[in-house]
């Protein structure tokens, strides 16, 4: 089997821009069956929190009062909801946060600068509640803003879980950032330009091929990462795309566990067969100079490790909670 060279870029993280943009291609065609009529979904019921309020738009939701907090960020598109399992494994001996920022869910459309506004009020929530060392568990996009709030207040964070999540978007680490900023400006203009049904449609394709190994499961994800704001949705993209958070990753105090799906039938990439040490490999090389790092993977499961293998996942949050 040919080696696979972890330091040649690919893009094996989720949100692929050549995924998007075949899926965007060809979503016309899935918008009447994105558009059928709707059925029960067996992620739309949320768990009833102790308290909801905003801050700054980003939506609020706290379960249990106890133990260290923890605050969890959904991915691109996503809701609170994404967190159900987790927050009913949790909620019982922590504070839970679970947030849902402006656009997504249904939620009111986000600013020029999204992903930065939302960190700001992560931080504002984090001073104003007065929570002490939170653990910060983030999703894809989630887990990009929780590595920035740790290097942007490293003393004040006590912790991060990223859940394929890293702190450049893999295949534009090599990138200069010309090329970054018109990848970017690329990525918003065609995400943005989308109608509704035609973001709808994409999410179905992109959750059947990329999101979760259950193909049913993945349409009923489709149907609320639907519920979002295609701009929205377009311009954290575009945020994201425009990071590099390499530089700040010596600054982080906490320790931090970043968890990588595994799923054997994804294991081409660029023409190249890799296995699950080659990815977790790859994972530490982006993360290279984190201080206090573990990489594990979960398997089988696509990006949305917590709907494929939430025991998994809990598990390995528990584990890593225990030793802080």
């Amino acid at each position: 089997m040919k080696a696979f060279n972890c330091k040649k870029p690919f893009n094996y993280f989720p949100v692929v821009v050549a995924v998007l943009v075949a899926l965007m291609a060809s979503s016309s065609g899935r918008a009447a069956e994105a558009a059928a009529a709707p059925q029960a979904n067996r992620f739309a019921a949320s768990i009833a929190p102790t308290e909801r309020f905003e801050i700054d738009g980003v939506l609020v939701e706290r379960h249990g009062h106890k133990g260290r907090p923890l605050i969890l960020i959904p991915g691109l598109a996503s809701g609170g909801w994404v967190w159900n399992e987790t927050v009913r494994a949790f909620s019982g001996d922590h504070a839970v946060y679970v947030l849902t920022l402006p656009g997504f869910d249904g939620r009111p459309a986000a600013g020029p600068t999204p992903f930065a506004t939302a960190q700001a009020a992560v931080n504002k929530l984090i001073v104003q509640r007065r929570l002490d060392k939170p653990v910060i568990v983030g999703h894809s996009l989630g887990a990009t803003m929780a590595v920035a709030l740790a290097e942007e207040a490293p003393g004040a964070i006590g912790g991060v879980v990223a859940i394929d999540g890293l702190p450049v978007f893999p295949g534009t680490e090599n990138m200069e950032a010309a090329q970054r900023k018109a990848m970017a400006d690329g990525m918003k203009a065609r995400m943005a330009s989308s109608g509704a049904q035609a973001f709808a449609a994409q999410q179905q394709g992109y959750m059947r091929a990329v999101g979760v190994v259950d193909m049913a499961k993945a349409d009923d994800l489709a149907k609320l990462t639907g519920r979002s704001d295609p701009a929205s949705t377009a311009q954290y993209m575009a945020d994201d795309l425009l990071l590099d958070l390499r530089p700040g990753l010596k600054n982080i105090q906490a320790p931090v566990l970043v968890i990588a799906p595994w799923f054997d039938l994804d294991n081409t990439v660029q023409g190249q067969t890799i296995t699950r040490e080659n990815k977790l490999d790859y994972y530490r090389a982006l993360m290279a100079g984190t201080p206090k790092l573990e990489v594990v993977t979960v398997a089988p499961a696509r990006h949305f490790a917590m709907i494929d293998a939430p025991q998994q996942v809990n598990e390995a949050i528990r584990k890593y909670l225990a030793a802080l």
